[in-house]
């Protein structure tokens, strides 16, 4: 419930102005959303995990069973398009260990104000990140997007898993800006057959008592 309560708080921190008429949007289908989505994925815009300023969403309570040290399967579906990629994250303790959404270049157009360019990708991807520049298009994508990522071998009760949109082409949303956001609640149970990955921060004793 405090991580729950974390990430809605932290959406409506996001207040104010008034969003731009061009969006885009994507649903998370694999893992399970930690939020209640509709058809196009809503609400999604702030960050770190959804939700926007006048919906700060439902939770689904549902958390997916995984096993550290092993790949997940990441699907998403693409409901309205922009150009742009996907980005990857793993917070063990807390939502505030996600990273920030990634740095944007913009352009200022006569006709449409400042638009997004392009986003800056990390390659290779750094803890907390797990993939980044997944699935870059310039063009419609009717079929699923999907890959596997790998988990660290780690131990965590609630762990959480981002994965946000950076959109090029796109005027900044009020909250979220360039980035659309979903997350899922992963527990995840280190494979015994494999060492710990230290460089993963431990899972809190309060968390485990929660």
């Amino acid at each position: 419930m405090k991580r729950s309560m974390a990430r809605l708080i932290g959406c409506a921190a996001l207040l104010a102005a008034t969003p731009t008429m061009i969006s885009a949007h994507f649903r998370l289908l694999e893992p399970a959303s930690w939020l209640i989505e509709d058809a196009r994925g809503d609400p999604q815009k702030a960050g770190p995990c959804g939700g926007t300023n006048a919906d700060w969403g439902k939770p689904s309570w549902v958390v997916t069973k995984a096993t550290g040290g092993q790949k997940l399967h990441i699907k998403v579906q693409e409901t309205i398009y922009h150009p742009g990629h996907y980005r990857v994250a793993l917070a063990v303790n807390s939502p505030t260990e996600l990273p920030r959404d990634p740095e944007v270049v913009t352009v200022d157009d006569a006709n449409k104000g400042r638009q997004s360019v392009s986003a800056k990708i990390q390659d290779p991807p750094q803890m907390p990140v797990l993939a980044d520049g997944l699935w870059p298009h310039t063009a419609k994508v009717d079929a699923a997007l999907e890959t596997d990522v790998l988990l660290p071998n780690i131990n965590c009760r609630k762990c959480t898993l981002q994965i946000v949109q950076f959109m090029a082409e796109h005027g900044a949303n009020n909250p979220g800006n360039y980035t659309y956001h979903h997350c899922a609640d992963l527990q995840i149970t280190a494979d015994p057959a494999k060492p710990i990955d230290k460089q993963w921060p431990a899972e809190r004793q309060e968390e485990m008592r929660r």
